[in-house]
């Protein structure tokens, strides 16, 4: 993506105004409104000014999205997608037409609704398979939680093979990337690792993260994982107590000789 296109992005998100209660029906001052957004010589810079007004009402808003010539520009899509009070069957369709950033900013954006969100989200997670490394690298960075964790499944080459370091580094970038995203949450990465397509790269970067691993809930699911070490395998079990171990051992998809190792291990538990 053009180092332009991010700057706008970027200023964008100083160009929308908090929502206010929105009232149950238009004001008088609406139908000026509404003739407005219909305008067919209406401007890019009126659009926006037009935009930047938290009172407006829904039909003013489906009005502008009906118009052609206000619709031209980028910017104006941007910002009537992400207006508090535009209707989901408005806003959802017109984020479809938006490049892989736009998404993510709408996405971020705080006053875009949270069933909103979730649905660019599921837009820009649908796209992850057709964007390049860069654009990956960005999104693992800067998205959303749900797009980071959907990028903990990103590894370039998925071999058995035994490689190198800087190869293993290479193939495991998003991923890892994505590890760093200050949005991804504990739930986020439990529900990764014990995702089929979860791959050993990932449940060994989970298990050596100085943030991750030292959680309790998250070491408890990599103990139902299929790619632990045994070494992570045995520190982790150390401190669950031994009901919540069998059950974890009942339902992991490790190797039967390291849950075997555990019990042995752990004679009190077993």
């Amino acid at each position: 993506m053009a180092d332009n296109e991010m700057s706008e992005d970027e200023s964008f998100e100083n160009e929308i105004v908090p929502s206010s209660t929105e009232s149950a029906t238009p004001t008088p001052a609406a139908a000026d409104l509404l003739a407005t957004a219909a305008d067919p010589d209406l401007t890019e810079d009126l659009a926006l000014a037009l935009l930047k007004r938290p009172e407006l009402h829904p039909e003013v808003l489906e009005k502008l999205a009906k118009n052609a010539n206000a619709l031209k520009s980028r910017k104006v899509k941007i910002a009537l997608a992400s207006h508090p009070k535009t209707p989901r069957h408005v806003s959802v369709p017109l984020a479809r037409q938006f490049y892989t950033f736009d998404l993510m900013k709408v996405a971020l954006s705080p006053l875009v609704p949270a069933d909103v969100k979730v649905a660019v989200d599921d837009v820009l997670i649908s796209r992850l398979k057709t964007v390049t490394t860069g654009e990956r690298l960005t999104l693992a960075r800067r998205a959303s939680g749900r797009v980071a964790a959907a990028l903990l499944l990103d590894v370039e080459i998925i071999s058995t093979k035994i490689v190198d370091a800087k190869t293993v580094a290479r193939e495991t970038r998003v991923m890892q990337t994505a590890l760093e995203n200050p949005r991804l949450t504990e739930a986020l990465v439990i529900h990764s690792v014990l995702r089929p397509a979860a791959s050993a790269a990932l449940v060994h970067a989970v298990a050596q993260h100085a943030k991750w691993s030292c959680r309790r809930e998250i070491r408890a699911a990599l103990l139902r994982t299929e790619h632990l070490s045994l070494a992570r395998a045995l520190e982790f079990s150390q401190e669950i107590l031994a009901p919540l171990l069998h059950e974890l051992l009942a339902s992991s998809r490790l190797p039967a000789q390291i849950k075997d190792q555990l019990l042995r291990e752990n004679p009190e538990k077993s």
